[in-house]
């Protein structure tokens, strides 16, 4: 569509961006800061007509998709329905809710939101480690109880400095939290599909082997068919009664049963989850353990990441529509 369109005059010409949920950080934000002249958002959840029958009516005017964390994924079946589609921008790092083969057999073009949430993420993950090794919501909680004063001292955690860590996926994101704890004099080493040539970290090809060298596990890989359930009893093994474990990945990469039964037998010393495998529901078995710091799926999320994620999806989006390249893609096809 030409540059001088103007949506809020042609709202019945304007291609329409599909969202087929409501997407959180939207209304965190403010829905009025994604008012543009390039499109205009076709929200899905509003229709009482049902998905399929919905998406037909509309196809021809609907030319993008926003899809985010939570939402239904976007298959081969929704992108048959829409034949016009020529993007999909997604809110998160991760894309396993897009099916990436049906995109680039479609040549339809793909942006997540890259390194927007790098430091935020890397910042978080330190931050849990930090706790679970120095107990500080555990000692939190022991003196709100007023059991400082009752029981005496509270038992001492240990340093971070000088423990070697392993980060498994060493993209963006794992690359921000190795930095992290370069300055704590941390020993770093990782795992990834591939080996980094310009990284001088040593690099294992098995996880299994990694965990086995290394006192904490960072995980900070994608979710996918060969990342499901990568982290399971065998791995946890062997990281050994000293180690932790810290996911600011998704939930499922970790065997979340065979974890539980680590942490509650005392085969790993603890561990600091931001994700889960069933979010929003937890193991009850982890909220007593005083080893183990629990958070909702935050550690993204800050109100200054919001709204640098904003400017990147209508970025990509006003791109789109102007013929120009975006700020943000996955993949090169």
């Amino acid at each position: 569509m030409a540059e001088s369109t103007d949506c809020h005059k042609a709202q019945q010409d304007c291609p329409k961006v599909l969202i087929l949920k409501p997407i959180p950080f939207i209304n965190l934000v403010g829905e009025q800061y994604f008012a543009s002249n390039k499109f205009t958002f076709l929200e899905a959840y509003d229709s009482s007509l049902p998905l399929h029958q919905f998406l037909s009516t509309h196809s021809p005017s609907i030319k993008a998709i926003l899809s985010s964390v939570g939402a239904p994924p976007i298959t081969a079946d929704i992108l048959h329905l829409l034949p016009e589609v020529g993007l999909v921008v997604t809110t998160s790092v991760g894309l396993n809710q897009v099916d990436l083969l049906e995109c680039r057999r479609r040549g339809i073009k793909v942006a997540n939101a890259g390194s927007i949430f790098s430091d935020d993420v890397a910042d978080f993950a330190v931050g849990l480690l930090i706790d679970v090794l120095r107990k500080v919501s555990a000692s939190d909680g022991y003196v709100r109880k007023g059991l400082w004063a009752t029981k005496g001292d509270y038992p001492l955690g240990s340093k971070l400095g000088g423990k070697r860590i392993g980060i498994v996926g060493l993209g963006n994101i794992g690359f921000a939290v190795a930095k992290r704890l370069e300055a704590f004099r941390c020993s770093i080493s990782y795992n990834s599909r591939k080996r980094k040539p310009h990284v001088s970290y040593p690099f294992y090809e098995s996880v299994c082997e990694l965990a086995a060298n290394c006192d904490v596990l960072v995980i900070c890989c994608e979710l996918t068919d060969q990342t499901h359930h990568m982290i399971n009893k065998e791995v946890l093994s062997a990281l050994g009664k000293e180690g932790v474990i810290v996911n600011i990945g998704r939930g499922a990469i970790i065997h979340e049963k065979e974890m539980v039964q680590c942490l509650v037998q005392g085969e790993i010393a603890g561990a600091g989850l931001d994700v889960f495998e069933n979010e929003p529901d937890v193991p009850l078995e982890l909220f007593a353990m005083d080893n183990v710091v629990l958070s909702p799926h935050v550690a993204v999320f800050t109100p200054e990441s919001f709204l640098d994620l904003r400017d990147l999806v209508v970025g990509n989006l006003e791109a789109f529509f102007s013929n120009k390249p975006l700020l943000s893609k996955f993949g090169d096809w």
